[in-house]
């Protein structure tokens, strides 16, 4: 013991108190029990008794430190434009950020491709719920029409539902085709083709065309009038005769 207090007095220096700042002190009072806790009640296995016996012996050290430093005016708090150089560089601060970059964009990327599967299969869900009810359709409407065939029923409701169907859908496509309207180029072709129509048929007879006979001309049909006879008579005069003709003419001449 007395080696120990004769090293303590040689390396002891005898400095002012603000140059130490060194505070020797117990635990600060207890504000619930109003007392201090002595040193003998804390359970040293304990870590929550532990820590708050350190935490309660700092707090009394700084209770008891800062009326002093403010008698000796010295400052305690950290002033606006205090600038402290950071323990890590920039270059290694730029990675950090770099890193932390990388890594919510492919978060982002994992959140948006998780969205389009999502999307994807919700698509096909109502596809399939789509052709499923048109298959329905189809059944329902076969199965009307055996049974009308059969003679089970009479009933043609079946054909109704499907010429509203198809009358709404033609509405539909009209009301669209006239608030968009033709563009450019179909107009140029309206303009220089026409508006088309029907082509193939338009020179057959019909009931009415075959009943009116007002057109008809007897002299000129069939090839009977005047000027087809001349005409006729005409060719007959400059034909080339036959075979046999010639053949006959060639036995006169010897």
């Amino acid at each position: 013991q007395n080696g120990l207090k004769q090293c303590l007095s040689e390396f002891k220096q005898q400095l002012p108190w603000v140059e130490r700042l060194d505070v020797t002190l117990g635990q600060a009072v207890d504000p619930v029990s109003q007392s201090a806790s002595s040193k003998d009640g804390v359970d040293p296995e304990n870590d929550f008794q532990r820590e708050m016996s350190f935490y309660r012996q700092a707090q009394a050290a700084v209770l008891e430190a800062l009326p002093r430093l403010r008698k000796l005016q010295v400052p305690t708090r950290r002033p606006d434009d205090y600038f402290a150089e950071m323990a890590k560089s920039d270059q290694q601060m730029q990675k950090i950020r770099q890193k932390l970059k990388s890594k919510q964009e492919a978060m982002e990327r994992s959140e948006k491709a998780k969205q389009l599967r999502a999307m994807r299969k919700y698509g096909k869900k109502v596809q399939t719920e789509i052709l499923q009810k048109r298959q329905k359709e189809k059944k329902n409407m076969l199965n009307a029409v055996k049974k009308y065939q059969k003679g089970l029923s009479d009933k043609l409701d079946f054909l109704d539902e499907e010429q509203t169907s198809s009358q709404g859908n033609k509405k539909g496509n009209a009301s669209q085709q006239i608030k968009k309207g033709p563009n450019a180029k179909r107009r140029y072709k309206n303009q220089k083709f026409g508006f088309g129509g029907k082509k193939k048929g338009s020179k057959w007879n019909t009931k009415e065309s075959f009943n009116d006979v007002s057109s008809f001309r007897p002299n000129v049909a069939h090839n009977k009038g005047p000027g087809k006879a001349g005409k006729r008579g005409k060719k007959a005069l400059n034909k080339r005769p036959g075979k046999r003709a010639r053949q006959k003419m060639k036995n006169r001449a010897r």
